[in-house]
């Protein structure tokens, strides 16, 4: 269905889901047992509740949050808890640890300005005359019932990335909880499970809650369509399974890696991102810019005894952020050589990319109906995942805070993946959102946002004439069930036109703010966003492994290389090994085929190449071995793995035919792989 004729049948729904949805719905107007005092929700109504009349889903995602980072970096990295039993004063309490005038939270003003010596007031409850506020990165964003009023708001699906760094835990002041990152994922996964059952005993026992916690797509289906907040147990972090790398020499193994995603998946999560922030045994990253990617660059080098490595790169192409930039605190500066990298102006690539443990990392999600979270991975490194999922034609693929390359949504997309857009302003919300709109339109899919709340990425500020156009309160929620009035919390009360969205609690504020700025257009993307988001995970779920019709069968090549060590012959490339490759002579016009046995039908070749690889060449097929035809050709290859799709053909015999050689030598190829 397209795009428009999907915006057309929710606009139609609405009014009735409205209505009819509400009757026998739970009521939700106030716990019995929420403690007073309490932060208020300053929403009114009954949550939405069931599904459009064909079946699907609908409310607001966000697919990247960080709801218990006050147990990530070593406890000290954000003041503040997302609940208490103790009740709001113990949980957002003054930061004492700040200092009296907040001068000793130097990664808060480092981040907040950039003044290592500034300060704050550190007062929480009842005051909170300084936090949180949208440019504080230390300072609890995501209490509970911050988080409720999202939820009110029309919010039905929540990714908590369980997320750490153990170097900037290490050097981090006032740490007192392990660095171990594997030690944090696990205490914050039981952070959720207590946080679930915290909320069940407001509203009468176990499952009586808003918040519930999710390991499948048609249980959070199920969620979503009574009304209640789906969430989904993912991991952010740079290191995870101790795969960290030293010197480039990997501190991991296939064994460690195995482990590690099996307790994962037992306790819950769904969604990975393979690395963050910096270079691991598994792949290169995304650089950071500024002074926030001097410190982690910083961090990279403590950790791993190398620096980010940028060259330059084909803009054209998908490419990285420039690592240039930024000024280190002179407390980290001095734990430094007293030559630090230079990098060049212009268009940068990360030079590493996934490597072979990335490899086996993002098969073994594949294995368990993982999905894979391709932001963060440098542009070498995200196209490389790419193919290995587009070779095992799987959907599970995210991008879920505008950190992946934008070059690459078609592929994401044309895999089934689902992506979503960093929490800007919502005038660069908007304009991400109409720049990216002809791919999504493409194929039909939802939106949603990536707020990186809690997870040191800032906030929308208040908008620069929302003077003169502001959001006017109260207003309706997006599905018109809701009003929804400035929140307050003790002596506080935040207004997004003066305040941005300083806390979770002002996400249908912003969502509204989207709509003054973008039009009714961009709110019905928004609503369609949960089942995008759950079409992606279904389809990891029930993906089955790709055969590769080509392995062990007959191949013959124009030429191979063969002498008294190496034997590089056409057989060598469909062993399905990879230590082994077909090798040609040293000339253009190279050809290797490989026969099916019989006719089949197949939609894509895979082709690894060697560092010798054709920069042109095309896919050809044939029913008889004599007659060809040519049904791809590809022009200005980088080489690598390449994924080759074209429409679904019958064919016996399949030929690569390099017409231009990128090198010196002949052509070379590893593997060659055959798809139905």
């Amino acid at each position: 269905m397209s795009s428009r004729r999907i915006r057309v049948s929710l606009g139609l729904v609405t009014a009735a889901l409205t209505a009819a949805t509400f009757a026998g719905a739970p009521s939700y107007a106030a716990g019995p047992n929420i403690p007073s005092p309490e932060s208020e929700v300053n929403v009114t109504g009954t949550p939405f509740t069931g599904t459009a009349p064909d079946g699907t889903v609908r409310g607001l995602i966000d697919a990247h949050t960080h709801l218990f980072m006050q147990d990530g970096m070593g406890g000290a990295a954000v003041c503040g808890k997302v609940f208490s039993d103790n009740g709001i004063a113990d949980a957002l309490k003054d930061c004492a640890s700040h200092g009296p005038h907040g001068e000793f939270a130097l990664l808060e003003n480092l981040t907040n300005g950039g003044n290592p010596f500034g300060t704050h007031d550190v007062t929480g409850w009842p005051t909170f005359k300084d936090w949180p506020a949208y440019n504080s990165l230390t300072h609890q964003q995501m209490y509970y019932r911050w988080v409720e009023r999202a939820w009110r708001g029309g919010q039905r699906i929540m990714v908590n990335d369980l997320v750490s760094n153990g170097v900037l835990c290490s050097i981090n002041p006032g740490t007192y909880q392990s660095c171990n990152e594997m030690d944090a994922i696990r205490l914050q996964a039981k952070d959720t499970y207590a946080l679930q059952t915290f909320i069940d005993n407001q509203y009468g026992g176990p499952g009586k809650g808003w918040f519930r916690i999710v390991k499948s797509s048609g249980e959070a289906r199920n969620v979503v369509k009574a009304g209640k907040l789906a969430v989904v147990l993912g991991v952010e972090t740079s290191e995870p399974f101790g795969c960290k790398q030293i010197l480039g020499v990997a501190q991991c193994s296939k064994t460690d890696i195995d482990k590690g995603l099996d307790e994962l998946y037992g306790l819950g999560v769904r969604s990975m991102f393979p690395c963050h922030k910096f270079d691991n045994a598994l792949c290169g990253v995304r650089f950071d810019g500024g002074t926030q990617g001097a410190i982690i660059n910083a961090g990279q080098f403590l950790s791993t005894g190398t620096w980010w490595d940028a060259k330059p790169c084909d803009a054209s192409k998908p490419h990285d952020n420039s690592p240039a930039g930024g000024v280190l605190p002179p407390d980290l500066a001095k734990l430094l050589p007293p030559i630090l990298p230079v990098y060049g102006s212009g268009t940068l690539c990360n030079t590493r990319g996934l490597t072979d443990l990335g490899s086996y990392a993002v098969k073994g999600m594949v294995k368990r109906g993982m999905m894979v979270e391709v932001d963060h991975m440098s542009a070498k490194a995200a196209g490389q995942t790419l193919s290995i999922l587009e070779e095992a034609k799987y959907p599970g693929v995210l991008a879920s805070h505008s950190w992946m390359d934008e070059g690459y949504l078609d592929r994401l997309y044309g895999l089934g993946g689902f992506s979503t857009i960093y929490g800007h302003a919502s005038k660069g919300f908007v304009d991400e959102y109409k720049r990216t709109a002809p791919i999504r339109n493409k194929y039909g899919v939802g939106i949603g946002f990536g707020f990186d709340m809690n997870g040191f990425g800032g906030t929308p500020p208040p908008r620069d004439d929302a003077a003169s156009n502001p959001v006017k309160y109260p207003f309706k929620s997006f599905d018109g069930g809701s009003t929804i009035d400035k929140q307050r919390t003790g002596e506080r009360t935040w207004d997004i036109n003066t305040d941005g969205v300083a806390h979770y609690g002002l996400i249908p504020d912003y969502v509204e703010d989207l709509r003054l700025v973008g039009g009714q257009g961009i709110i019905d993307d928004l609503a369609r966003g949960p089942e995008s988001y759950l079409r992606t995970w279904a389809g990891a779920e029930s993906a089955t492994p790709a055969v590769n019709l080509a392995a062990e069968r007959p191949t013959t090549a124009s030429s191979y290389q063969h002498d008294l060590f190496n034997n590089r012959q056409p057989s060598d490339a469909v062993d399905g090994r990879t230590d082994t490759r077909w090798a040609s002579n040293w000339s253009d016009g190279q050809w290797l085929q490989v026969d099916l046995g019989q006719a089949k039908r197949v939609s894509r070749v895979s082709v690894r190449w060697e560092t010798a690889y054709a920069r042109d060449y095309d896919i050809q097929v044939s029913a008889d071995g004599t007659t060809w035809r040519t049904i791809k050709t590809v022009s200005g290859s980088d080489g690598g793995h390449e994924v080759v799709q074209f429409a679904p053909t019958s064919a016996r015999y399949v030929k690569v035919y390099a017409k231009t050689r990128a090198t010196s030598y002949g052509v070379s190829i590893w593997e060659l792989g055959v798809y139905a």
